[in-house]
């Protein structure tokens, strides 16, 4: 199933990732795909805001390669696997393990190659060519899991005019 959504602005992005997070649990991943400053590491920022009781400080995991948040949900994995050159290292992460125990949010996630959860949902942020704090985000997922969440999104009011 594919939808995409246009956000007119930042906040729409960080309403949207509340309203994802809502739906999230021990074992789902978010890949996020986009090119560098397309809106990834602001949409995970919000998505674990909207999981904590008292929300800290969520920096990029750019340098970290993954940072950990406890939740009232479940932990919470954000990685950036931009500067990952293997498969071995994403592994010496323990990434892989987090995939089936917490929530994992990966950003430059093409790197995964084949250890990408056949669950995952695929969200692309692509800027809007018009306006600078626009964006499209297209969802992609295969299977079941994802159909509701999807479904709901897909509603028009949640969009904002295009």
């Amino acid at each position: 199933m594919r939808i995409t959504l246009f956000l007119q602005n930042p906040d729409q992005t960080a309403q949207l990732a509340a309203r994802i997070g809502a739906h999230l649990g021990p074992g789902d991943c978010l890949l996020l795909n986009g090119p560098v400053g397309a809106g990834k590491t602001h949409f995970a920022r919000h998505l674990i805001w909207s999981l904590m009781q008292t929300p800290e400080d969520v920096p990029s995991p750019t340098f970290t390669l993954i940072q950990t948040y406890e939740t009232t949900v479940t932990e919470v994995w954000h990685a950036d696997l931009y500067r990952l050159t293997s498969l071995d290292e994403i592994e010496e992460l323990g990434l892989t393990e987090a995939f089936d125990q917490a929530i994992c949010l990966i950003e430059w996630p093409q790197l995964l190659g084949p250890l990408t959860p056949d669950n995952a949902l695929s969200l692309t942020f692509q800027p809007d060519p018009a306006n600078q704090d626009a964006r499209h985000i297209t969802f992609d997922a295969t299977g079941g899991r994802w159909a509701p969440l999807l479904k709901q999104l897909s509603n028009p009011q949640i969009q904002g005019p295009a």
